[in-house]
């Protein structure tokens, strides 16, 4: 297993062990993502998945957020993607996009690993749920994106980045570099 996909299941583990934990009613839920309820959350991060194992150039498919359901079909979502990591051939085959060229595992890697391990947190705080994200992959997630601080702002992307407390614990000076800290009630910190 290559460190791209052990990285991958740890941070979908994490995903899923927070989807199982969804309680029925709390799908219509409000999230730290504005405008967007627990479905809606639950359904972009399928979606993604489902984009990026079509090699970015996935059909339009249906709203995952319409999706009967959802814990079904995340678990198909995941399931592919393991595979297709486990498969070198896969792994290694170039893909297209806005991301091109790139192989297929370094895109998952960058924009699936990060993506799915911030909403991770996203969901976990929507819904009351244990919040601490696999260090490894936050300081390999905080890593890639602090040099594209500007180009992650704006419309569709993270929010302005905060100043985290003195002494914050590496995942949340990621969190805090990602707009999210506003919606914290409390930071974590490392010993001094």
């Amino acid at each position: 297993m290559t460190e791209v996909a052990e990285r991958y299941a740890r941070v979908a583990d994490g995903f899923s062990a927070c989807v199982a934990g969804i309680a029925d009613l709390a799908w219509t839920g409000l999230t730290p993502c504005a405008e967007w309820t627990v479905r809606d959350l639950v359904g972009h991060v399928v979606s993604v998945h489902r984009h990026v194992a079509g090699g970015m150039h996935a059909p339009e498919l249906p709203a995952p957020a319409t999706d009967p359901d959802l814990r079904e079909a995340w678990a198909v979502a995941t399931a592919e993607m393991r595979g297709a990591l486990a498969d070198p051939a896969r792994a290694r085959a170039p893909v297209g996009g806005r991301f091109a060229p790139m192989p297929f595992e370094d895109l998952v890697g960058r924009l699936l690993c990060i993506d799915t391990l911030v909403h991770t947190w996203d969901l976990a705080r929507a819904t009351g749920q244990p919040e601490g994200l696999d260090p490894v992959a936050v300081t390999v997630a905080f890593d890639a994106i602090r040099p594209a601080d500007d180009a992650i702002r704006g419309a569709g992307g993270y929010g302005p980045k905060l100043e985290p407390p003195p002494r914050a614990d590496e995942q949340t000076r990621f969190l805090y570099f990602l707009g999210r800290a506003s919606r914290s009630a409390h930071a974590r910190t490392e010993s001094p």
